[in-house]
């Protein structure tokens, strides 16, 4: 459910913002127009927001500029203290994509940012079913993160990095549980959405997807 990978991020949680900035050339490319994938996740959501995997809170801080009420959940003690410290209005709670509990029952939309790999396809349609319980009709659920239109496509890509000698990066996308599109369009769909794909950069994707009905 995710937590497998959660003591990678206690030795990544001083170097995050620098590789989301681009300081890290092996990064680059997956964080490349960072601040704009954050700005498009918080433009496309209002009310009362669920983020999972707030890390050191870089999207929170753009959801809060939206005016929206946060709720954010992450399970790395280190990301959650980071961010709780910074932004102490809000709750930052201990739970991760498939368990959390946010205590209240009115939820407009559910967003997140290079986090939903954390999860296998199984456990990805597992989540979004339960997400569309929280949901009313037309709420929302905006994800980005690193997702590829075929399986080659993605081999492909692992390829590519481990001839420029970025096998960090090669090794994360063998490691992670990164998917397709079209798997993705199944488990949006059965889960009850509408979904929408949109390329911010050669890794990157964004998830726009509205919830048909009521269960």
């Amino acid at each position: 459910m995710g937590r497998e990978f959660i003591d990678i991020f206690d030795e990544w949680v001083h170097s995050y913002d620098a590789s989301v900035s681009g300081e890290d050339p092996e990064y680059r490319d997956v964080f490349d127009g960072y601040d704009n994938i954050l700005n498009e996740v918080a433009n496309r959501v209002s009310g009362t927001v669920i983020e999972f995997g707030t890390g050191t809170g870089n999207l929170t801080a753009k959801l809060l500029e939206t005016c929206v009420s946060v709720i954010g959940i992450e399970p790395n003690t280190m990301m959650r203290k980071i961010t709780s410290e910074r932004f102490p209005s809000i709750e930052v709670l201990d739970g991760d994509l498939l368990q959390f509990n946010v205590g209240i029952e009115s939820i407009d939309a559910i967003v997140s940012s290079y986090v939903f790999h954390h999860l296998t396809d199984d456990e990805k349609g597992e989540a979004l079913k339960e997400y569309a319980k929280l949901l009313p009709t037309n709420g929302k659920v905006v994800f980005a993160d690193t997702v590829f239109i075929t399986e080659e496509a993605k081999q492909a890509q692992i390829a590519k990095e481990r001839n420029r000698g970025f096998h960090h990066v090669a090794d994360d996308l063998e490691r992670e549980y990164y998917t397709t599109i079209p798997i993705l369009t199944k488990l949006f769909e059965e889960a009850g959405f509408h979904v929408s794909f949109t390329k911010m950069n050669d890794f990157v994707w964004l998830m726009d997807a509205s919830k048909n009905k009521e269960l």
